[in-house]
């Protein structure tokens, strides 16, 4: 066993203060020592997820546990080890798994319900102590601030477009938006030789967008129905479609599908709910796959890809961490292209 010294750290918690919203509140925290199995991780980097600011306004569903350390997606460096550690020695470049239960196969209701920054204490913390199997090895050509915009973003946009949806040379991509799962959502299509097309109602965003290899872009906002643009500038339509938007937009990208097309229903930015229409899905022999992230299993085919095809996670701002607060404020505006992060 290695021990570490540190005893005391800085981390956020989430904190009730009358009837407002949760404060982000930086509070004074022990170092907990690893157990036999755990590790100790010294935190450089964590990312912000949409979830973050639901979670944040006390908005998630099932409510948030009483002085939650949030955030699900951070990076850093294991300073400590239990004694009977096999995966990981002191020094290794390692992220949290979003679910830490979740290492492969289906998942259970307890691994949903154990999620970090969620049911458990999340990564917006100097130091955190986890189980050895809740991590995994970093790519080489990622710093501490790209690895920690992969756990959930990236999970999820591989495991839209490739375990559920088998993405193939030369298909068409439909991306929403430029947050985190849209934009490496584009850069992943383009390392694996599809042609991504890409929305927003920002022309800056989407010429960024082009930069990074959408092969079509499209304003939703001029074009409000995007959906025969997208038929149009594909000739029929996509082959593989990250659902972001939810309720409002979902009409439209089954519209959008191509006959044997996927849709990976990964979000609800305009409200979850909605009905699918069976016929939408039938007549087109489409596909609908609901995702929550993934298991550490899916974690480490990404990143095996990502050593093969290696690129860098598109961040659009990095806060320090006594910034943690605007952090917050900056992804809730949804100014942003790509990933928010704050460095420890």
């Amino acid at each position: 066993m290695s021990a570490h010294a540190q005893t005391t750290q800085k981390q956020y918690q989430l904190r009730k203060s009358g009837d407002g919203p949760l404060q982000l509140t930086l509070v004074d925290a022990p170092v907990r020592q690893p157990g036999e199995h755990e590790v100790l991780v010294r935190v450089h980097a964590v990312s912000l997820n949409r979830r973050d600011i639901y979670m944040r306004a006390g908005q998630y569903p099932g409510g948030v546990r009483a002085n939650l350390v949030p955030l699900s997606d951070g990076a850093g460096e294991v300073v400590g080890t239990g004694a009977r550690v096999t995966r990981f020695k002191k020094g290794a470049r390692v992220a949290a798994i979003f679910f830490p239960l979740w290492i492969d196969g289906r998942p259970r209701p307890e691994y949903i319900a154990g999620a970090l920054g969620g049911g458990v204490d999340g990564m917006l913390s100097q130091y955190v102590t986890l189980d050895e199997n809740a991590l995994v090895t970093i790519p080489k050509h990622l710093t501490y601030e790209e690895a920690a915009t992969l756990p959930c973003a990236g999970v999820t946009a591989w495991n839209g477009l490739v375990t559920r949806g088998h993405t193939q040379p030369g298909d068409f991509v439909l991306l929403q938006g430029t947050g985190g799962v849209s934009i490496l959502g584009l850069e992943l299509a383009v390392a694996l030789g599809a042609k991504p097309v890409i929305t927003s109602s920002s022309d800056d965003k989407l010429a960024r967008a082009k930069t990074l290899g959408a092969v079509a872009t499209i304003n939703y906002k001029t074009t409000p129905d995007w959906e025969k643009a997208v038929l149009e500038m594909t000739g029929g339509g996509v082959q593989q479609a990250l659902e972001v938007g939810g309720k409002q937009t979902l009409p439209k990208t089954l519209a959008s599908l191509a006959p044997g097309g996927h849709v990976a229903l990964i979000g609800g930015l305009t409200e979850f709910g909605g009905d699918i229409p069976s016929y939408a899905l039938m007549g087109r022999n489409a596909t609908a796959s609901g995702l929550y992230v993934g298991s550490r299993a899916d974690f480490e085919a990404l990143i095996a890809f990502l050593d093969r095809h290696p690129f860098k996670p598109a961040i659009d701002k990095v806060f320090e961490f006594a910034d943690a607060p605007a952090a917050f404020d900056y992804m809730d505006s949804g100014a942003l292209f790509g990933k928010v992060v704050i460095r420890l």
